[in-house]
């Protein structure tokens, strides 16, 4: 995939949620929401200042995290679905447990 996002913005690949609830019920594709939960596919440079100092980005290509439900530009691009945000529209990276425990 050739597409790098421009500023602070992100491009976002959907992660898909479960078919079924924990109690085993299955979902139908009717009464799912999108998830707003994703990776990041690829990153553009950072914010700027007014002085025009580079801000660097807090996320990176491969991080999970969670996005507003509204959020982002849905876009498809060679054929895949994905999500255009800005930076600020990440509510938090999602961190593994053994990623977690490391830090």
């Amino acid at each position: 995939m050739a597409f790098k996002p421009l500023h602070d913005r992100v491009l976002v690949r959907r992660v898909e949620s479960d078919d079924k609830t924990k109690g085993g019920l299955i979902i139908p594709d009717s009464a799912k929401e999108k998830p707003a939960e994703g990776v990041i596919v690829a990153c553009g440079d950072g914010a700027r200042k007014d002085s025009g100092e580079l801000i660097d980005m807090a996320v990176k290509a491969g991080d999970k995290v969670l996005f507003g439900k509204w959020s982002g530009t849905e876009v498809s691009i060679d054929g895949e679905d994905l999500l255009i945000m800005k930076e600020s529209d990440i509510l938090g990276i999602i961190e593994d447990a053994s990623q977690a425990a490391a830090a």
